[in-house]
Parts: C-alpha cells; structure tokens; sequence
C-alpha cells in the first residue's frame, strides 16, 4: 500500500460518522462503523494481524515490539464521529494546491469563505496544499486527520522495521463529540501505559490541560391555570426560565470568555406553562471554578424563584470530565518524551491547555495517562474548517519520532 496521509484522510472525510447526543446507543450512530470496519481491513492489509472492530464501535489494534528491552506501552487515539453542529453528509473536500495566500472561496456556497481575517493560521501555509469542504458541510478533520495520521505511521514503521520501537496500541473510538468516547472502552484489552490522542490544532502544539467539565439539569415546576382565569395565580414555567437565561451573567459565557476563563453555558432550553428544562454546561480549569460557578447559578435561579412562589425547581450536576494536568503533572516524561518528538520533527514545541476536552481527560482519570497532540485541523465543527497536507505530514513525522523516543529513553 503506497497511500500517502492525505490520500486515507480524502477516503475517510466522505464517510458520514455523524455522532447524535438524542441517541441511547453506543455507538450513539451506527454509520460510525462503516469508517471503523475501513480501518480494520486497511490494518489488517497491512499486516497488523489483531485489528478488530468491537460490538461498541471501538478499533483496536496492535503494532508489536522490534526489541528485546521492555518499553512501555504507548497508545495513540483518535475519534471517528464528527461533530452534530454541522452537517457530516456529503462531505467535498476540495484541495487548494500551493496556496498563495488570500481568502478561499468555497465553490458550493458564496457565501461561505476562508477569510485570514479570521484564520491567521493560514499565513503560515504559503506554498502548502489547504484541504476545505465545499462550504457546504464540515470537512472532518476533528477528528479524521488524527486518525489518517496514526495509520499513515503505523504503515510507516511496518514498513520500516529499521525503527525501534515498543508495543503501540492503536484506539479508534465513536462518539466523543457527544462526550461518550471512553464510555465503553476495555482499557485492560487496550493493554497500554501511556497514550496520546492526536486531536489538536496548530502544528507543533501539544496540550496537557483541558477545562474540568459539568453539565446541569433545571427542571422548573410552574403554576398552571386556565389563561382567562389567571390573575394572580398562573406562574408561567416558560416565563420563569427565560427569567433565569436573561439573568445570566454577560461576563461568565463562551462569547465573552478566553484563555483560562471558565463559563456558564445554557445549551437547550424546552417547556410549557406547567413545566420547563434548561440545559447548562459549566467549564473551569479548576474544579474550585466549576464549584463556585454551580452555586452562583443555583443562587440565581433562587432569586427568580423568589418571584413566583408557587413554582419549584430541581437542580441535578453531572460530571463530564475534569482537567488532565492533574494526573499528567504525576507522569512528566510522557509530556516531555513528546516534546522532544516535535523537535525531531522538525518544530517548536508548543505547550498549551485546550478551551475543551478530549478522550485524553477522561482516560487520564481511567489510569491511562493522555495528553492531546497536534492533528493540523483548524476552525473544527464548521464548513469553514481546513488543514493542510503538509501539517498532517508532521503529524505522521511526530508519531514516528515519538515511538523512538520512549525505546530510547526505556
């Protein structure tokens, strides 16, 4: 197989991996395997004997090890579903060959246009060839370029057994844009030590932070009563939570938030005269945040109710995953061991936190340590998302670099 990275990641972006919050299941689509039974018969095509596709959606795999010495076990990790915020169907994607700076123009809608106003990232690509949609749909590469990227190394070292190298585990997963991407995972299957997912942006950058993450359930109890027999009487559930959005803190939300600033976020709201649901996620890089963040939504919600005393309200916090550098922070080498990978490829390493999170929060909290390792992809969930070939191509070098330090340094 002679495939280049940017040949697996034009066959893998067509594929439709939608993931769907609405959904029960797991994996939460089923399309989501027609990618996962691909890879399976492209590792098994290319000698990697174990790969399989499990009834949950997950791709395992093997690549052994080529030397006597014990190394550790490195896992390296990307997701398949692409995001529900935009649609996945029908993916055009669209190579501008040795771009030469300016703004793209999307051919299947005018209206949508790469502006560098708005992507600075681009100024960096001159001479390189820029991968976009056709503006109609997402392009996938959060998170198809990490996968294409993995595969592409892992033929590589096939192909080359010249490199030395440990044990390295391959994980594909389904639904982490819904939050679920390690709900099922078999860690003592996976049989790894330390793991790297490849679902970053920027060339170069690695991260070991994330925010911690809860989400909240409101469930507010009205007064419900014939509308002509009302007065003094009907406490409106609808009206009492738009109440609670608008009172919402302007400087403590997404729009109005950067760098290590958390947020209060409603996501979904629904009801009707008797009874109304709002939706929120809260995000902090510290769990102290996330804490006094909960209580001051608690707080408010009290002083609305304050004005509709026959209503009620439920109040229920659920853990979505918490910040990774607290059990990153215990293992340095696996940090550091990437960092030195980047610069044998050829860049600066970047060390940075992710406004977000990561199959690598949640793992590093399941005992499988994870830090997030650039994928190139830029302006993710979105027709305008990009990346370019020569991106993923250090993407592929950076793996490959990164297996040879870890049996260097065993």
């Amino acid at each position: 197989m002679t495939d280049t990275v940017l040949d697996r990641f034009l066959r893998y972006v067509v594929i439709d991996t939608q993931s769907d919050p609405a959904s029960q299941t797991q994996p939460s689509t089923e399309k989501q395997k027609d990618l996962g039974r691909l890879l399976v018969d492209e590792l098994l095509a290319m000698g990697v004997s174990d790969a399989h596709l499990d009834e949950h959606g997950y791709v395992y795999a093997t690549i052994p090890s080529n030397v006597e010495k014990e190394v550790p076990v490195i896992c390296f990790c990307s997701h398949m579903d692409t995001a529900p915020d935009f649609s996945g169907k029908g993916v055009k994607p669209q190579v501008v060959k040795d771009y030469r700076g300016g703004d793209i123009k999307l051919p299947g809608d005018p209206l949508q246009v790469i502006r560098v106003a708005e992507n600075p990232a681009l100024n960096d690509q001159i001479g390189n060839d820029v991968v976009t949609t056709d503006g109609t749909t997402l392009l996938g590469a959060d998170d198809k370029a990490g996968i294409a990227e993995i595969v592409t190394a892992a033929q590589f070292l096939l192909d080359n057994p010249g490199v030395k190298h440990g044990t390295i585990k391959l994980l594909f997963t389904p639904d982490e844009e819904i939050g679920r991407g390690v709900d099922k995972v078999d860690l003592q299957k996976l049989g790894a030590e330390f793991a790297y997912t490849l679902d970053g942006e920027t060339a170069g950058h690695i991260e070991d932070e994330t925010f911690s993450a809860d989400g909240v359930e409101v469930a507010i109890q009205g007064v419900a009563i014939h509308p002509g027999f009302a007065k003094d009487r009907m406490e409106n559930a609808i009206k009492v939570a738009g109440a609670i959005v608008d009172r919402l803190p302007r400087d403590i939300a997404p729009e109005t938030t950067s760098g290590r600033e958390g947020f209060i976020h409603p996501i979904a709201m629904s009801g009707s005269m008797e009874k109304a649901a709002l939706s929120f996620i809260i995000r902090d890089f510290r769990d102290e945040g996330l804490a006094e963040k909960e209580a001051l939504l608690e707080a408010l919600i009290r002083d609305v109710l304050a004005a509709y005393p026959g209503s009620t309200y439920t109040f229920e916090v659920k853990e979505q995953y918490r910040n990774m550098k607290r059990i990153l922070d215990r293992h340095p080498e696996v940090v550091e061991n990437a960092m030195e990978a980047i610069r044998r490829a050829g860049m600066t390493p970047v060390r940075g936190s992710i406004r977000g999170g990561t199959d690598g929060s949640r793992l590093s909290f399941m005992g499988l340590p994870c830090p997030n390792l650039f994928a190139g992809g830029h302006a993710f969930h979105s027709p305008l998302e990009w990346i370019s070939r020569q991106d993923m191509e250090k993407a592929v070098a950076t793996v490959v670099e990164l297996v040879k330090v870890w049996e260097e340094r065993a």
